[in-house]
């Protein structure tokens, strides 16, 4: 029986349209830093209603953004997370080619993401990340050693809506009960904490809720699968956590 959620994946992608790559100033590893490490194996093992991954890398276009957003760390990103200039200088896509890109890459999914919702048997939407196990330099958390797991339903850090950031994704009980699956499984868990909840998560969530389903964004630190300091993934230790996760969602499919 299949798991009553859809799994959104928008960064596990590294790969780079050929018409595209000779536009890039990054190297390969600085473009591979950009990839969500261990998130196709960890949520795309799960078997669940339906599961959706990025075939692209987040710098062709970020599909956990509003497509209107068109700053340096936009839609189509100017400036990587590191802070360094993804393109050649006179290179970067003009209004044009964005309306392209949006067209050819990020917009299908979304069309696919919304179709796979509609299912009335859904109960909730599950946008999976993960992150370095110590906050970088532009993170909002820079030196601080992350929880295993990080829960944002954009709100604050016990879940609860705030004002500068307005309507929760999931309702605090909900939330709650997610963070016990897992802190029963073993992991460690933050809520909303150092992330608040992308574009997937806050734009579709609302109207979930109105629904009486949710949407909550899940990062998993890589720390768990990766060598100490580094992307470079451990084998046994991605199909420790692949396991782990997967009991873990078997569990969360019985409690909400």
């Amino acid at each position: 029986m299949k798991l009553p959620f859809v799994i959104s994946i928008p960064h596990c992608s590294g790969e780079i349209p050929e018409s595209i790559r000779p536009t890039l100033a990054l190297s390969p590893e600085a473009i591979e830093e950009s990839v969500d490490w261990g998130t196709r194996e960890v949520f795309g093992s799960l078997n669940a209603a339906a599961v959706l991954w990025a075939r692209w890398s987040r710098l062709v276009v970020d599909l956990n953004r509003d497509p209107g957003r068109r700053d340096a760390k936009g839609v189509i990103a100017t400036v990587d997370y590191s802070g360094r200039q993804v393109y050649h200088a006179g290179t970067a896509p003009d209004t044009t080619q964005i309306e392209e890109r949006l067209m050819q890459y990020y917009r299908p999914y979304h069309l696919r993401l919304r179709e796979a919702l509609k299912d009335d048997r859904i109960k909730g939407l599950i946008d999976g990340h993960s992150l370095y196990g110590i906050g970088p330099a532009e993170a909002p958390d820079p030196g601080r050693r992350r929880k295993d797991i990080v829960l944002s339903n954009n709100g604050d850090r016990n879940g609860e809506p705030t004002p500068s950031l307005g309507t929760t994704t999931c309702s605090v009980e909900v939330l709650h009960k997610i963070r016990q699956v897992f802190v029963d499984a073993g992991f460690s868990v933050s809520l909303n904490d150092p992330y608040t909840a992308g574009f997937i998560t806050a734009h579709y969530g609302r109207h979930l809720v109105e629904k009486g389903k949710f949407a909550v964004q899940i990062e998993i630190n890589q720390d768990l699968f990766t060598e100490a300091g580094t992307i470079n993934v451990v084998p046994e230790r991605l199909a420790a956590a692949v396991h782990r996760i997967q009991n873990a969602f078997e569990e969360l499919a019985c409690r909400v």
